[in-house]
């Protein structure tokens, strides 16, 4: 009976010496889901409010010249374009429409415009809104900028 009792007291004491651990690992188990709900909540809106694209379009790298009058400015910029649908093998797509579609926008930026974040997300949408109307069988939903650099 003693040892009986010895066995229960010591089983009594290694559980009450794991508790802590368990209750820990049960918390940060909780606290990570949560924050991995949280994670892929996010996720999963933004991927229904923002645009379907389905494939990108990878232009080469523009060089020129820009609007300013007072100042020798260079743009070298590199543009990929988000389709909203996806490029069939062997479709060929209108490249040079949309190489002088851009050229045509960048030739109005000015350099003062261009080194804000304002001035960058304008450029985008005027990229954007003339792409639309001038290529719109293409189906542009996004313009990236892969490259941006301005030489004065």
């Amino acid at each position: 009976m003693a040892e009986e009792s010895k066995r229960a007291n010591n089983a009594g004491k290694s559980r009450s010496r794991a508790l802590p651990f368990l209750l820990a690992g049960i918390v940060l188990t909780a606290v990570a889901g949560w924050f991995w709900h949280q994670a892929g909540g996010e996720t999963t809106a933004q991927a229904h409010v923002g645009p379907a694209v389905k494939s990108t379009m990878h232009l080469e790298t523009f060089v020129m010249n820009l609007a300013d009058s007072d100042q020798r400015s260079y743009l070298r910029i590199g543009i990929d374009l988000g389709l909203n649908n996806a490029a069939k093998h062997g479709e060929e797509l209108p490249v040079a429409r949309v190489r002088d579609t851009i050229l045509g926008v960048l030739a109005l930026a000015k350099v003062d415009d261009l080194l804000t974040a304002e001035g960058k997300n304008r450029l985008k949408q005027d990229l954007l809104h003339a792409l639309t109307e001038r290529v719109p069988d293409l189906g542009v939903e996004e313009v990236y900028f892969t490259e941006f650099l301005i030489q004065r």
